[in-house]
């Protein structure tokens, strides 16, 4: 890992850029964070669409150039920076589970919540989005019944050992209120959350982003 030129996070408060955040002060990484406004449409400016021109966040901008898409990220950071043991990099079964729980999280259950804001990806027709919307919450709590009947090892995602997949889950999880789900219906969930908000790196990611101005 380079460290002597920090690596530069663009990101914006409740996306899931805030996985990647908590990794990187996981791992002590050197960081310069840029806080897009997003209600503004700052992603979709000239500057920011030549560096990622998918127009979203996170983009992480490193000494070998810009990456984007929180799985791809949440995986640079746990091999990049082994000695912070975000995850079973040297294991190729185990780290791929870990990839392919980031990945159901990334095109399934983000997927499923964009439903809610973001119909117009999906339909020209506004009278379809209010059915996407209605359908956001059944969605939601079926993916987390899944992830909990067929993922969840506790302590962590995949039990005794915190990886990448750990702020992942939890990020997303902290939509779950907003999307109409009871949470109170997963108690592995709610635990998993107080255990990450008592970690220093979240700590450390949640106060660093609220001072940005």
């Amino acid at each position: 890992m380079d460290t002597d030129t920090p690596w530069t996070l663009y990101l914006a408060p409740g996306t899931c850029a805030q996985a990647v955040h908590i990794a990187l002060c996981e791992a002590a990484v050197p960081l310069r964070l840029i806080k897009l406004n997003l209600a503004g449409g700052q992603q979709h400016t000239p500057e920011y669409l030549a560096l990622n021109p998918l127009g979203r966040v996170p983009a992480l901008v490193t000494s070998q150039g810009t990456l984007v898409e929180t799985p791809a990220l949440l995986a640079f950071v746990a091999q990049s920076c082994p000695a912070a043991r975000l995850g079973p990099v040297d294991d190729a079964f185990a780290w791929a589970r870990v990839q392919a729980f980031n990945s159901y999280l990334a095109s399934t259950v983000h997927v499923a919540h964009a439903h809610k804001h973001r119909g117009v990806r999906w339909s020209d027709d506004p009278a379809s989005w209010e059915a996407m919307k209605a359908k956001v919450g059944a969605n939601m709590r079926e993916a987390f019944a899944l992830i909990g009947r067929d993922w969840w090892q506790g302590p962590w995602v995949f039990g005794e050992q915190y990886t990448v997949a750990d702020p992942y889950l939890y990020t997303i999880g902290e939509w779950l209120e907003g999307d109409g789900v009871d949470t109170a219906a997963f108690p592995w969930l709610l635990e998993h959350r107080e255990r990450m908000r008592a970690r220093p790196a979240v700590q450390q990611a949640r106060a660093t982003l609220e001072a940005l101005a």
